[in-house]
């Protein structure tokens, strides 16, 4: 496997910087079919910027809320998922994580484009490691509210009147249990990580080789020895700010920022 993790870009608007930098890493991504080619031509003019993945995993948050109908997605979103659409033409194996700003991912990436879509966890065994990879906003149990929130919003009743409320109202609704849900978890990045540290070396002792999150924003890489085994503990940080990325290559593991 050679695979590239991100998360937490909360696109909302395609003129953001960070949505415009997201852009422009996705286009450097090559799969296994763009070797040759029109496409692997295009990829020549920029070859030291390109980097070749077999797998894309998306840890949650990337839409600052998402609710689609049929094949209708929220038009500012258009960029991001046509890039997509393009990886996976290319051979790319994408997976994505539903985080705690977007959820209900299934109908439109699953059934629409055939993605992989995580709703808690996603367990990746390859190349004889075992990977634990998430959002991480279940991590911390002790956040009640915000826990109630998330049943709340990812409930089959809610679910049922999405499908019933026009795109306006819907779009506008999502608008704002982002926002609920952002104010939930301001400030408490530091204890969070703190939190994810723990949960890391629980999962370690249940066998996984590597715990891969996103949700807390911080950029942070820690390797430990568990019984004579390498383990690794990372958090992707953000595109509002950081613009990382975990890429996994060789087996090893390498955080980095979009330049």
């Amino acid at each position: 496997m050679n695979a590239i993790f991100l998360s937490d870009a909360h696109l909302k608007r395609s003129s953001d910087p960070g949505y415009g930098a997201l852009v422009s890493f996705l286009d450097r991504l090559k799969g296994p079919a763009q070797e040759n080619g029109p496409i692997g031509q295009a990829y020549a003019q920029q070859k030291d910027l390109s980097i070749s993945i077999t797998d894309l995993f998306l840890a949650g948050d990337v839409f600052d809320f998402w609710f689609s109908r049929g094949h209708r997605i929220y038009p500012e979103y258009k960029k991001i998922v046509e890039r997509l659409a393009a990886l996976r033409q290319a051979g790319i194996a994408i997976h994505v994580c539903e985080g705690n700003h977007d959820f209900f991912l299934k109908d439109y990436f699953a059934g629409h484009m055939g993605l992989q879509v995580y709703e808690d966890w996603a367990v990746i065994e390859r190349d004889g490691k075992k990977f634990l990879i998430g959002h991480g906003d279940l991590v911390d149990r002790t956040n009640i509210h915000y826990l109630r929130l998330r049943r709340m919003m990812r409930s089959r009743p809610f679910f049922h009147l999405q499908r019933l409320l026009p795109l306006s109202i819907l779009w506008g609704l999502a608008r704002w249990s982002s926002s609920m849900s952002k104010g939930l978890m301001d400030g408490a990045e530091d204890r969070i990580y703190e939190k994810m540290r723990q949960f890391a070396a629980e999962r370690f002792r249940d066998g996984f080789d590597a715990v891969i999150l996103g949700h807390c924003h911080k950029v942070q890489m820690e390797e430990t020895t568990v019984n004579g085994t390498r383990k690794v503990f990372v958090t992707l940080g953000d595109w509002l700010r950081h613009y990382s990325y975990l890429h996994y290559t060789g087996g090893e593991f390498i955080l980095a920022k979009q330049e």
